[in-house]
């Protein structure tokens, strides 16, 4: 056998990425047809609900800037609480999209094609909640800008020795990156759904198309620009995160400084973000009937990568223990064996429990490839994530050095209320995202068909390839790569 027919052969020995035996048409129909279709009832009950969270946050954070951080459960010595501990776990949330799209993208894994455009969707409005926090827990809402370098005539400079500073350049860097990321992949679809649409709809995909032909110059500038981006976007997932970790690290408190938590903080971010993305895409996926497309594969890869990062944290886990007791300071180790057995070890059991024991589950390929248990254990692993930035934040501060100012740190129920209508602000723009724009990134996945290898139709007598006919519609021309 020579080599083209080796290659074209080698297409039907390896696991499809998209079953279901489609075509280039097909995936563009599969993709397109819910953008287009009248909105389903069931979409305004989901976007409703979204929006009573939204206006609940908005709700509460008036409530906050009328009645000052007084209304928060903060006390001496817990001086931080809810607002630390909702801005990194949203932080985190949002590390699987950049991870996926440029990471894997630059390592050429394939089969992020199929969830690389919802994953960065979810990154871009993960980080926009986590941005309502630095905002919030300032206190004087209306002076925030003075966390920027703005000359001013009164002289007010940022304290660049902060890390509460490095934090917004280093996750409005981030979100940038990302959304610019995010615009240029979706940029050969818009045009898809642009020559697909009429009227006004038509009209709003042309502007932001951008004037997308398909023509070769095109698809050349585009890659370009989307490896450029891929390439600033990388060193992001691990710099975001760890300069997150700086907020606690270069403190002295018991608990928090040490050199473990940059890259511990990061494998954590990972490992709540994947889970983030599998919650959605089970359900996306069943709702908009893409299963040809987001395959049990996929899904299982994504677990996969749960086991290792949810693994890399518990070893930190262990580590901290070790290294408190290897230190040989009463007050590093008091520090965890408090978070053990004080008064919020429910916190610590529920976040060891979450985190590393049940995705341990997922060496055992026919649960990490069951729906329903992947599902379940992935709610519990953003559970545990939540808990670990809270058993960091809260157990450190809540028993200082000196045991007459000890306390016990409850949310009120504005801290409560704020953090619930987060996930209204979340799911407000993700529901908008699956109404209007392809949930899948569809000229990225017809790259990976077989059928876009120049050498599939080679072999006359590869039964597969004569089922194919590559007829592709005016729609469809702007997406084929």
């Amino acid at each position: 056998m020579d080599k083209t027919l080796a290659h074209t052969a080698d297409f039907h020995d390896e696991a499809p990425l998209v079953t279901g035996n489609l075509s280039f048409h097909d995936i563009t129909e599969i993709v397109s047809s819910h953008t287009e279709k009248k909105t389903p009832l069931a979409w305004f009950g989901a976007f409703g609900l979204a929006l009573s969270g939204l206006m609940l946050m908005i709700t509460m954070i008036a409530y906050l800037v009328w009645n000052g951080t007084g209304v928060w459960g903060l006390n001496n010595p817990v001086g931080w609480g809810y607002a630390i501990v909702n801005f990194v776990f949203w932080v985190g949330i949002g590390h699987a999209g950049t991870l996926i799209s440029a990471i894997l993208f630059l390592f050429r894994q394939q089969w992020r094609t199929a969830i690389n455009r919802s994953a960065e969707a979810m990154t871009i409005f993960a980080v926009i909640c986590a941005l309502v926090f630095p905002g919030i827990h300032v206190g004087r809402i209306w002076v925030a800008y003075w966390m920027f370098p703005i000359p001013n005539q009164m002289a007010m400079w940022p304290q660049f020795k902060s890390p509460l500073l490095w934090d917004v350049f280093a996750v409005s860097t981030y979100f940038t990156i990302s959304a610019a990321f995010w615009y240029v992949g979706l940029v050969p679809d818009l045009a898809t759904l642009r020559d697909r649409a009429t009227g006004f709809r038509r009209k709003v995909m042309g502007v932001l198309a951008m004037g997308w032909t398909g023509a070769n110059r095109h698809w050349r500038n585009y890659e370009k620009a989307y490896l450029l981006l891929a390439a600033l976007a990388t060193p992001l997932v691990l710099s975001v995160h760890s300069v997150v970790s700086f907020d606690f690290a270069v403190s002295v408190v018991p608990g928090w400084h040490t050199t473990i938590f940059p890259p511990y903080f990061v494998a954590g971010a990972i490992f709540s973000g994947f889970a983030m993305v599998v919650t959605l895409m089970v359900v996306a996926r069943k709702v908009y009937g893409v299963e040809n497309i987001i395959t049990i594969d996929h899904l299982e890869k994504m677990n996969i990568v749960i086991l290792l990062t949810g693994s890399m944290v518990g070893f930190a886990y262990i580590t901290e223990f070790f290294i408190a007791w290897y230190s040989g300071v009463q007050y590093e180790q008091y520090a965890f064996t408090n978070r053990m057995f004080g008064p919020y070890a429910w916190a610590y059991w529920t976040m060891m429990s979450c985190n590393l024991f049940f995705p341990q589950f997922f060496w055992i390929k026919k649960l990490r490839r069951n729906i329903t248990f992947m599902f379940v254990i992935s709610i519990f692993v953003n559970i545990g994530m939540w808990f670990e930035r809270f058993v960091i934040t809260v157990t450190s501060l809540h028993r200082d050095y000196l045991p007459s100012s000890w306390d016990y740190y409850s949310p009120t129920f504005v801290d409560v209320l704020t953090f619930v209508g987060t996930f209204g602000l979340f799911f407000t723009f993700f529901l908008l995202f699956l109404r209007f724009l392809p949930i899948v990134a569809i000229s990225e996945v017809k790259g990976v068909l077989p059928e876009a290898n120049p050498h599939f139709y080679d072999h006359e007598g590869d039964g597969h390839a004569a089922e194919h006919t590559v007829s592709v519609s005016s729609a469809d021309g702007n997406s084929a790569h």
